[in-house]
């Protein structure tokens, strides 16, 4: 177990780095939005960009060889396949989100997936799920329904997000590609129909790629803006418990927060209470995981 600390400690600055990167990229997002961008053009470069810089990463990993492993495993191959439709998913709708003034909604999203962490790393990786666990995914379904009243409708994107971003990182820790080489696999079966799409947007006399310096520089930024994150969150996850993932996933979504509301965005009494309900199930769920961490420390 000693030997396993350090690698556990990185794992851990690894995680916390990530959340930090998506917390603020709303704002690149939305930046590339104020300047025409749509949101599907920058997924398709998210997509083409990032399949060089995690090209980058397998390189410097010395991973060329796991590459082509598995492209001859088709079990491998499907799996990452899987996990690029869900991360692609939940992409659009983040992008759709950010810069049509639903921040607030996005970070709801990301505030619920770790509650869907907790739960399937009980039903998928038999992880224990004790009394507090219970209380705060009760606490944070309380501030679902209340969102939904408050909305006057169930809130679909934060929910698409949810379960999006959820299944993706239960199907990446299952899936036995380290995340270099996960990451490559999965933005090269993304860049493929994205480069057809933005080939189609060029002819039709619609991209926004040479349209200024500017918007250049920061559709290229979408690669690494892409995978850097997503390489730490994949290295991290087959690392930690995914509970911990999930803790370390409340970084993001108060940065969001905070972000949407210094934009502006409505915020009735009704959909506060919400937000009341879902940041005591991630209070309930933070102790519940120190309580875990002091029970270990003797060990």
């Amino acid at each position: 177990m000693a030997q396993d600390a350090p690698d556990q400690r990185t794992a851990l600055a690894a995680g916390v780095v990530c959340y930090l990167i998506w917390g603020f990229v709303p704002l690149a997002f939305q930046a590339m939005g104020h300047l025409g961008v749509g949101a599907w053009e920058i997924l398709s470069h998210r997509t083409l960009w990032g399949t060089p810089t995690a090209l980058a990463f397998v390189l410097l990993a010395g991973q060329g060889r796991q590459v082509m492993a598995v492209f001859s495993n088709p079990r491998l191959l499907g799996g990452l396949t899987l996990s690029a439709a869900l991360i692609a998913t939940n992409w659009i709708i983040f992008i759709w989100a950010v810069n049509s003034g639903r921040v607030l909604e996005s970070s709801l999203g990301y505030y619920i997936t770790p509650l869907l962490n907790m739960a399937a790393g009980v039903a998928i990786f038999r992880e224990r799920l004790d009394r507090i666990g219970l209380v705060a995914i009760g606490l944070a379904g309380l501030g679902v329904v209340i969102q939904a009243f408050a909305l006057g409708h169930l809130p679909w994107v934060s929910l698409a997000l949810a379960f999006s971003f959820g299944a993706y990182g239960v199907v990446r820790k299952l899936v036995s590609a380290d995340a270099q080489t996960g990451l490559f696999i999965e933005c090269l079966l993304l860049a493929g129909p994205g480069v057809v799409y933005l080939i189609w947007l060029q002819r039709q006399g619609l991209s926004h790629f040479t349209a200024t310096p500017a918007t250049t520089a920061w559709l290229i930024a979408a690669g690494p803006i892409t995978a850097v994150p997503l390489v730490l969150f994949s290295w991290a996850a087959r690392r930690i418990p995914l509970s911990v993932m999930g803790f370390l996933q409340f970084i993001g979504p108060t940065i969001a927060f905070a972000i949407g509301r210094a934009e502006g965005e409505a915020f009735s009494t009704l959909r506060a209470l919400s937000f009341v309900f879902i940041w005591g199930g991630a209070a309930v769920f933070t102790y519940g995981a120190w309580r875990r961490a002091r029970s270990l420390v003797p060990a």
